[in-house]
């Protein structure tokens, strides 16, 4: 949903947009091209890998943090309200197709899983480090896995005769939990489940939300490409509520008041884009602006 997703910026020639999860550079090339010689563009990201994609172009600069810190990184650049400001979640696929990052089922790697390499919490940590109660609740809630608990069980009887280090260790660990019929699912679960917890990737989607509000110029967008329930449904809920559990707040005549409104209807990828990418098939794409 490259283009969808730009097009929902209504981009106008001397803007000033982010792109907060820069990656293989896709939607920051297609924000450029749209931009006049006065526009700019901001990315972000904190994974090393992303620098080597650095854009050659005056209009662009890519600050290798991770998008939390959106506000104060903006500042630093002298920048206080924007255009729009576009976040596609979840893993690259450079990400997914490096096996030596540990993001994949398909490969026997080290059990990493960190976006930001300086960071010291990897895979490995929670796998062998984690109490079970803490290993099966990061399963049951970011997983959604209903037998978190005895997932989390064996994983802890394991790794007690020896230290669980690779993907495929894991997976061997965990067989008897993976039918031939939904082993590849299942294993995603996991995965995703790990994943999430290493990059805290739900705390930082929430704090990114927070302060788009007081970012964006007055008829800026927001455009969010989210790859599964957990990031939609926050996403969903902040544009609707201003907040992410309870009732939304309102004011003293009983108004509903919420910073966001959402911008049309609910996208999704066309069948010709899941026939060309089939990681493409889970992507939700919500777009709002200043209410």
């Amino acid at each position: 949903m490259l283009h969808e997703s730009v097009d929902a910026l209504n981009i106008k020639e001397d803007g000033v947009y982010v792109d907060v999860t820069f990656g293989g550079g896709g939607h920051s090339k297609e924000i450029l091209s749209r931009l006049g010689e006065n526009g700019k563009l901001f990315a972000f990201d904190q994974d090393p890998d992303a620098q080597r994609n650095k854009i050659d172009d005056s209009r662009f600069v890519l600050i290798a943090e991770n998008f939390r810190y959106i506000s104060r990184f903006l500042r630093f650049y002298g920048i206080k309200k924007i255009d729009g400001v576009l976040a596609d979640l979840g893993v690259s696929s450079h990400q997914f197709d490096e096996a030596d990052r540990g993001f994949s089922t398909r490969f026997d790697a080290d059990l990493d899983m960190r976006m930001n390499q300086k960071s010291d919490l990897s895979a490995k940590e929670i796998i062998n480090k984690y109490e079970e109660k803490q290993l099966s609740d990061i399963l049951f809630l970011y997983g959604e896995l209903r037998n978190a608990k005895a997932l989390a069980r064996d994983i802890v009887k394991a790794r007690e005769l020896e230290e669980i280090k690779t993907s495929f260790q894991l997976k061997e660990v965990l067989q008897r939990h993976l039918p031939k019929a939904k082993e590849h699912k299942i294993l995603a679960q996991i995965f995703q489940a790990i994943r999430i917890e290493v990059n805290e990737e739900l705390e930082v989607l929430k704090e990114f939300l927070q302060q788009v509000p007081n970012l964006l110029n007055e008829d800026g967008r927001l455009s969010v490409i989210s790859y599964h329930s957990l990031e939609d449904r926050l996403v969903k809920r902040f544009i609707q509520m201003g907040k992410f559990s309870g009732e939304p707040e309102k004011d003293f005549f009983g108004n509903v008041n919420v910073p966001l409104k959402k911008v049309g209807k609910l996208i999704v990828p066309t069948a010709e884009e899941i026939k060309q990418n089939n990681r493409a098939r889970s992507a939700k794409l919500r777009v709002a602006t200043l209410k």
